[in-house]
């Protein structure tokens, strides 16, 4: 592992190569990109690092004047809720006694010894001699110490006893001390590295100023600021008091996983992401006081009991902040920070770092994949969990532009990707209600058609398929959305005269309009439409608008292009990986298109997170279907549960796949008896209509006799079917007597004359 070390220098030194590269060694680089000056931006460092306890530590780089761009940012505050969201359990940590955490020998390692002001190696073994931790660097000349300031019983600010050091963080030694005058609480105190470094100085008063005005459970407290002499110089060193997290940082947490399973295995993907649900509300929290964290990594995150805490906000700075100096960690750090400066985006990028880093070998992932990630092939993680991917891709995004626009909306998307990983993982749907879609309100392809063996499975209409699938949710801060909330018109083409005298400049009403369109077939209109929708969404500032494309696949695909609409729909999934919608779609296109395999994969998500899509059930039935897996299919259908209203229609198709044979016999020599009276008793308990009960009756009794014709074998002698035994004579009786009722409930003449024929053909002969 590389060594911290503080500098400032012109250009920034190479970042050292570190001695391991496994998931989560320390980064250690970092930059500082300083202040302006009238010469332009000078460049400099900030290295650190430490065991994370509770106390800020690691490498951070940092600083600079940047022009003021920032991409458009929300910073609504997010929801909260326990550790996990209620949908995955995470170990609890104990809470560390804060004695136990003070180490017995406080000492910098060798190879972490760096001059604070030209980046070179200091204090290091030379002929057999171990390096001395303080000094004067031998290249420049500046006077280095990697010895504690403070002493054990020392008082500083008349107030706190010093019991010792804790951990070397990025600006220094973090001290344990008790707090004599506030019932004797356990605080941490955190001083600078180098009492010349005027760096560093003007990043612990940026933090003393910033976590004043911060008060928020997953965020550390800080409780005062005092200052101490230093004991070689004499110069008063200033010290951040903070509150005392006893508990375990992330990056322990994962190297005790480590070596608790013996080999370098990443944390649960689940318990990851239940971290990443507890940071972002903090950062939300932050971003909605108009700060930005800038320096978040595993080191920076403690968790105590289920509880999770950010620590170490000496990055912390004010969104128009262009002139202090920014801190940054190599690795997690965004690429545009030297060039756009820190903003939102480039908060939610270390997110999505941090989480990449926790959850898999992220090997080289401050070097090699610096500022990108590894594909599917190299992570078997992405392969199975293809929406986690996504959101990483998002979240991590080269351009900043293209990442959650805050942390509300990151934690949304991340939150839907952790139902469905829970869901694929215990087999028990997670559903949750989405903030961007509707609910499916209408459904597709439920009046599922069974067709004869070999023949092609019927797919639903286009239309249809439109009208199922769910609908974007109105933007309410869109300047026509109470003009669209009073328009209930479900008939297109007075929705279309309602809407005629909204403000042009609306979204809203554009997209509103382009789906009337499409419903009305009226292609080439939504497509105009459509192209004005996103003139307006570019002039808003939002060029990436992901309702943009989501209309774009619902006109390719009433226009019989689902290869195009697969793109479209695809575009969608990148922006909202956790939202069921664009996996709905994506799989009804990939099924128009003839791709069954993916088709199975996208309905198998979304059936298997939330049972109220039944139309996910339907089209994963069919395309079972279609590969000639009917066991797959009928299973399927038999769990589409009872409360729902679709679940007799899909009773219904099981029995027709179940008993639907060709005429090569094929089918029907892989019949059972069992087969047969798994039909019959899932029939007799469903509640239908009399001409549906007598035809379903019929095409069951039917298949019966076939197979009792073609040798099937009865293993149990009393097995009946529908009330009819399984020999020959009584299957001709119970057959006859369901073409009858046919007959009776036909309202066609030659209908009801052909079922008669039957009725008498299949009656066996009798004396009367």
């Amino acid at each position: 592992m590389p060594a911290p070390h503080t500098q400032t220098i012109t250009p920034p030194p190479p970042r050292p190569e570190p001695s391991e590269d496994v998931p989560l060694p320390d980064p250690g680089t970092a930059s500082v990109l300083p202040r302006s000056t009238s010469d332009g931006m000078h460049p400099g460092s900030d290295r650190g690092t430490g065991p994370g306890t509770g106390t800020g530590t690691g490498e951070r780089t940092g600083s600079g004047a940047f022009p003021g761009t920032s991409r458009r940012t929300s910073s609504r505050r997010s929801r909260r809720g326990r550790l996990g969201a209620g949908l995955v359990e995470v170990p609890p940590v104990p809470y560390r006694d804060p004695t136990e955490a003070v180490l017995a020998n406080p000492v910098v390692a060798e190879e972490k010894r760096f001059c604070g002001n030209c980046g070179a190696k200091v204090g290091r073994t030379r002929d057999g001699k171990p390096g001395d931790p303080q000094g004067v660097c031998d290249k420049c000349g500046t006077p280095y110490s990697f010895v504690p300031k403070l002493r054990p019983h020392e008082i500083v600010g008349g107030q706190y006893e010093v019991l010792g050091a804790l951990a070397y963080g990025g600006l220094g030694w973090i001290y344990l001390a008790q707090d004599h005058n506030v019932s004797d609480r356990w605080v941490v105190l955190k001083g600078l590295i180098d009492t010349g470094d005027a760096t560093a100085l003007a990043a612990a008063m940026n933090e003393t100023r910033f976590l004043a005005e911060v008060e928020h459970p997953n965020i550390v407290k800080i409780y005062n600021f005092v200052q101490h002499p230093d004991p070689d110089t004499g110069n008063l060193v200033g010290y951040i008091v903070m509150e005392y997290v006893g508990g375990r940082s992330l990056r322990q947490l994962a190297l005790e996983h480590h070596r608790a399973t013996g080999r370098i295995e990443p944390l649960p993907i689940g318990q990851v992401i239940a971290y990443g649900l507890e940071i972002l509300p903090a950062l939300g929290y932050l971003h909605g006081q108009g700060l930005l964290y800038c320096d978040l990594k595993p080191d920076n995150v403690i968790q105590t009991h289920e509880q999770l805490k950010l620590i170490d906000l000496g990055a912390v700075r004010r969104m128009d902040d262009y002139e202090s100096p920014l801190f940054f960690t190599t690795g997690y750090s965004a690429p545009e920070l030297a060039k756009r400066g820190a903003s939102v985006a480039s908060d939610l990028y270390t997110v999505g770092r941090t989480l990449a880093v926790l959850s898999f070998e992220f090997t080289g992932y401050t070097n090699t994949y610096k500022a990108s990630l590894p594909g599917p092939d190299e992570v078997p993680l992405f392969a199975l969990f293809g929406s986690y991917h996504r959101f990483l891709k998002r979240a991590t995004h080269a351009d900043p532009d293209r990442r959650f626009i805050s942390a509300e909306d990151m934690a949304d998307q991340l939150t839907g990707v952790l139902r469905e990983i829970m869901a694929l993982g215990t087999g028990k749907p997670r559903p949750g209600a989405s903030t961007v879609f509707g609910p499916e309100t209408r459904t597709f392809g439920v009046d599922m058609v069974v067709p004869e063996p070999g023949q092609r499975v019927p797919l639903p209409d286009p239309a249809e398929v439109i009208a199922g699938l769910p609908i974007p949710q109105v933007d309410t801060t869109d300047a026509a959305a109470g003009v669209l909330a009073t328009t209930v018109a479900t008939d297109p083409r007075t929705a279309i005269e309602a809407l005629s005298g909204a403000p042009r400049e609306s979204i809203e009403v554009r997209l509103r309009i382009v789906r009337a369109r499409i419903e009305l077939g009226e292609l080439a209109e939504a497509n105009r439409q459509l192209q004005a929708a996103q003139y307006l969404a570019i002039k808003a500032g939002f060029p990436h608008d992901w309702r943009i494309d989501w209309y774009r696949g619902l006109i390719e695909l009433a226009g019989g292009r689902p290869r195009v609409a697969r793109a479209a729909f695809d575009a969608v999934y990148d922006e909202l990986p956790g939202e069921i919608a664009p996996k709905l779609a994506l799989a009804v296109s990939a099924e128009t298109n003839g791709d069954y395999f993916a088709a199975s994969r996208f309905y198998e998500l979304v059936w298997r997170t939330d049972h109220s899509y039944v139309s996910a059930a339907f089209g994963l039935a069919r395309v079972y279907l279609a590969q000639g897996a009917r066991a797959g299919a009928i299973e399927v259908l038999e769990s589409i549960p009872p409360s729902s209203t679709h679940h007799v229609a899909a009773q219904v198709a099981a029995i027709k796949i179940k008993v639907r044979v060709g005429d090569d016999g094929r089918e029907l020599a892989a019949l059972s008896e069992r087969d047969l009276v798994e039909a019959s008793e899932r029939l007799e308990r469903l509640t239908l209509d009399p001409e549906r009960r007598a035809r379903l009756s019929a095409e069951v009794l039917d298949v019966a006799l076939h197979w009792v014709r073609a040798g099937g074998s009865r293993q149990h002698p009393g097995a009946r079917v529908l009330g009819r035994e399984l020999v020959e004579r009584d299957l001709r009786f119970g057959l006859e007597r369901r073409y009858r009722e046919l007959a009776r409930l036909a309202d066609d003449t030659d209908a009801r004359i052909d079922l008669v024929d039957r009725a008498n053909a299949v009656r066996p002969r009798t004396l009367t």
